[in-house]
């Protein structure tokens, strides 16, 4: 269908496409003179997105993310009953009689309530700023205003609630944990204590590193010990060979004089011998006296010797008691060591129930002081009043819509009539309907009243035509 077209059936039809304009037009009036006047009250509440120097509950979150949660805590159930409180609206005949109206009695009374006043508000989340915008929209402006202002304040006494009761739980539990490490702790340091005073220890690792000292003395003695056995244990048998190659043989001076008195004597009796014979008394006598220098030397020698076996022997048991105090002393820094470790580990349970005993403390100090907040993370910024116009019924967005709505359901009556019941209004039309082109127009002259009908029996007659009109053609299509 052509624009030219459209305009010739919207002509034709203009009668059915003014009554259903007129109709819808009249319609959206008639419900908004009909339809119950609204009013919207608007308080706004600012939430403190800073840290709480007493409160973690939040720390971490995103400002979008918080503003998010707010907005819908005053959406919340909770804010709704807390709002039903404060304005009574519990206590209210006229709710109750409606309530029984609507609901037969069946259902909770607050709930309904509750549910209305949910409905009856609009928070929209805020972009870009903390302040939430808290819309009532009731049949009553100065309730209105009121269910707004509660609202907001009902808002802030639960922030204050969402606050303080998980702290106040976790206070308790704090408490109780706190108790049980308490009475933890002491039973570990009991066992410290009892353990130190039963072993005698006063401060372990002293006394371990005394105990070590000593084993390390003992041990620097021992080596010095099996040095000097090994010594006379070598000398020993060098004098087992001979006595005169033994260094302390060589090395007593009273060997050393009796050995430089034997000299001087046979030294004299190879003079007495050349002198005066070897059968000479005093020549005799010299040689007994050389002979019982050899015997004291062989006696001294052998004395030397002896104790030189003599302090082998004392280096040996020297050695055994050595090596046995070492293996008492050992025994003794292992026993030190256990002790030690026994004592570390009773220590370190101490420390461990010290630490968990101050953390406990620290959450209990914290929420003892969070469950005793009273500062709400929001305000109040503007209250609610009495609005001055009714926000709803809207007058003019009413009858713009019925404008626009007749308008288009008369062009769509028109159009569905001329579909049910087409017409042929101009000649180019005849083309398109029959496919044949147009011979010749007829004009017909008569009065304006019958016009239209002669005009609608010739387009009805049209059709008749039609077999004369393609004979026509053919016949003059056809060659000579």
């Amino acid at each position: 269908m052509s624009f030219y077209q459209f305009l010739t059936v919207l002509r034709a039809r203009w009668g059915v496409a003014l009554g259903s304009f007129l109709a819808c037009v009249l319609a959206s009036q008639i419900i908004t003179l009909r339809a119950p006047r609204l009013y919207t009250a608007l308080a706004s509440v600012v939430v403190n997105t800073k840290s709480d120097p007493v409160a973690t509950a939040y720390q971490g979150a995103s400002v979008s993310n918080e503003m998010e949660t707010q907005t819908d805590i005053v959406t919340s159930p909770r804010v709704a009953e807390r709002v039903v409180k404060i304005l009574g609206f519990d206590e209210d005949p006229a709710l109750k009689q409606a309530w029984l109206r609507s609901t037969s009695g069946r259902g909770d009374f607050t709930g309904w309530l509750t549910g209305g006043l949910q409905k009856s508000i609009t928070v929209p989340l805020p972009r870009e700023s903390n302040v939430i915008s808290i819309s009532a929209t009731w049949n009553n402006a100065k309730d209105a205003a009121r269910i707004a202002n509660a609202f907001a304040q009902a808002y802030i006494d639960t922030t204050i609630e969402l606050k303080v009761e998980p702290a106040k739980q976790y206070a308790a539990w704090f408490d109780e944990r706190s108790r049980a490490l308490r009475a933890d702790l002491e039973a570990k340091q009991q066992l410290l204590s009892d353990y130190q005073d039963q072993e005698g220890i006063l401060a372990t690792d002293e006394h371990l590193d005394i105990e070590m000292s000593r084993l390390a003395e003992l041990s620097s003695q021992l080596v010095a010990v099996q040095t000097q056995r090994e010594e006379s244990q070598s000398r020993e048998l060098e004098a087992g060979i001979g006595n005169d190659a033994v260094p302390e043989v060589l090395q007593s001076a009273l060997i050393g004089s009796l050995k430089g008195q034997l000299s001087t004597d046979e030294a004299r009796q190879q003079d007495l011998a050349t002198q005066l014979g070897v059968n000479h008394p005093q020549y005799r006598r010299l040689e007994a006296e050389i002979d019982s220098l050899k015997a004291r030397i062989a006696q001294e020698s052998v004395k030397v010797v002896h104790s030189m076996r003599t302090a082998t022997q004392v280096n040996v048991r020297r050695e055994h008691a050595l090596m046995a105090a070492i293996e008492v002393q050992k025994k003794r820094v292992v026993e030190l060591k256990h002790q030690r470790d026994h004592a570390a580990i009773l220590q370190s349970d101490v420390v461990t129930a010290q630490r968990n005993f101050d953390t406990v403390s620290q959450g209990l100090a914290q929420t003892s002081l969070e469950s005793q907040a009273r500062q709400a993370g929001a305000a109040l910024l503007t209250r609610a009043t009495e609005p001055a116009t009714p926000s709803s019924p809207k007058y003019l967005r009413t009858l713009g819509l019925g404008l626009a709505f007749g308008i288009a359901l008369g062009i769509a009556v028109a159009l569905c009539l001329e579909m049910l019941d087409q017409r042929v209004r101009r000649d180019a039309e005849l083309p398109q309907l029959l496919g044949v082109p147009l011979l010749a127009t007829f004009a017909i002259r008569s009065e304006s009243a019958r016009a239209p009908q002669l005009f609608g029996s010739l387009a009805s007659r049209a059709i008749g035509f039609r077999a004369v009109a393609a004979r026509a053609l053919t016949h003059q299509q056809t060659p000579q």
